[in-house]
């Protein structure tokens, strides 16, 4: 039996044969990530190793994998991805050689031969749509976050007294406002009567005449620059706008995300603290359960495991969170730590806990992270 070990490259890919005692056969060869190139490939290996048995293995490198795994695949070969922290610890075994491409795609051979991996299958459709869309909901969010640091920044030289105006300079009332009336001078433009008219509406009934008076005020007196006014105000504008479209999109993405969530046999939603588009986000990162062969395997693999500092006969206690998993799974439970805490009732004794240790609020939030996942292991494990 032969196997081939490929680095994944965005344009391209290095590919290695080995026999199964780990001689290189033959010559290392680059091909591009399209049809052409894998079809260059599989004629290098007919060249080689004729018809004899092959098997495949790569790592999973961001996206570029999936084109390359779905052709090999379709030709009847089997495939192993690999996670890139398990063929990093194989290099070290490696370090009189340069490192480069070819000896790369040698590694990940070894690999495979050694078996000391554990294989990363491709989830079925429904998962992967389900992954695509939280994934990129996440990034939605990130981008309305850095969006929202662009306005405050604008916003604090032009109309420096406004933070203090509202307790949430997103909340509903004052995001409103901001769609209206960005600088200053447009507050002042419009008496306080009427502003307290529109607070009213904004806030159904909760703000009125006294803010609407504190906010002319502020308005009258600000320390705002008084310089170049159109420019700022035109920045506002379209950052507020863009935010505002972003915050649509995303209502029309988690319709969406819910829909495909209610295919899946799935009640994670059912536990304290948890909604559809975390639960989601949380089943389609997981995929199949039964990859995780018990709680800590997937403790792991969201990366809220502790790393170990050992040093003779010195064993640190106070250490920090491994991170690496997935960044996208990890996210979604602490996103469903930081509900938990407020719903659950032995979810926030144990964080009251470890607060009264001396823990810090997201060190704490992390343990929650972790017993979390404990949970969710055992009750995706119930329903399927």
């Amino acid at each position: 039996m032969y196997i081939v070990g490929i680095d994944i490259g965005k344009n391209n890919h290095e590919a290695t044969i080995i026999d199964d005692k780990g001689t290189i056969i033959g010559k290392s060869i680059k091909f591009s990530n399209s049809h052409n190139g894998a079809d260059k490939l599989i004629e290098h290996i007919a060249k080689n190793i004729g018809n004899s048995e092959v098997i495949f293995g790569l790592e999973a490198t961001g996206h570029y994998w999936l084109s390359l795994y779905s052709f090999l695949l379709g030709k009847g070969y089997t495939v192993n991805v690999i996670n890139p922290i398990q063929s990093d610890s194989f290099r070290n075994l490696y370090i009189r050689q340069t490192k480069n491409d070819t000896k790369d795609s040698f590694i990940i051979a070894e690999v495979i031969r050694f078996g000391k991996y554990t294989n990363t299958k491709l989830a079925d459709e429904k998962v992967l749509a389900l992954r695509q869309l939280c994934r990129y909901r996440s990034y939605l969010s990130c981008e309305i976050g850095q969006l929202k640091c662009k306005i405050i920044t604008v916003l604090d030289q032009v109309f420096p007294e406004y933070e203090k105006l509202f307790s949430d300079t997103w909340g509903t009332s004052s995001k409103k406002l901001l769609e209206e009336y960005q600088t200053p001078e447009d507050l002042l433009s419009i008496d306080i009567a009427e502003l307290a008219s529109i607070l009213k509406k904004l806030s159904r009934g909760q703000l009125g005449y006294d803010k609407a008076e504190k906010i002319h005020e502020a308005a009258k007196n600000t320390f705002g620059i008084k310089i170049a006014q159109d420019a700022f105000k035109f920045q506002l504008k379209q950052l507020i706008d863009q935010v505002v479209f972003l915050e649509i999109q995303i209502k029309d993405l988690d319709e969406k995300i819910d829909s495909y969530y209610k295919e899946f046999d799935c009640h994670l939603t059912s536990l304290p603290g948890i909604g559809s588009v975390t639960a989601a986000a949380i089943l389609s990162e997981i995929g199949d359960i039964k990859r995780f062969k018990d709680a800590s395997s997937l403790v792991a693999y969201a990366g809220i495991d502790p790393t170990v500092k050992q040093s003779g006969q010195f064993l640190a206690n106070n250490n920090k969170m491994s991170k690496r998993g997935s960044p996208y799974l990890r996210r979604a439970l602490f996103l469903a730590a930081s509900n938990a805490v407020l719903y659950d009732p032995v979810l926030n004794e144990y964080y009251n806990k470890k607060r009264n240790e001396g823990k810090h609020h997201l060190t704490a939030v992390g343990a929650v992270a972790r017993k979390l996942t404990y949970i969710v292991f055992r009750f995706i494990n119930t329903f399927t």
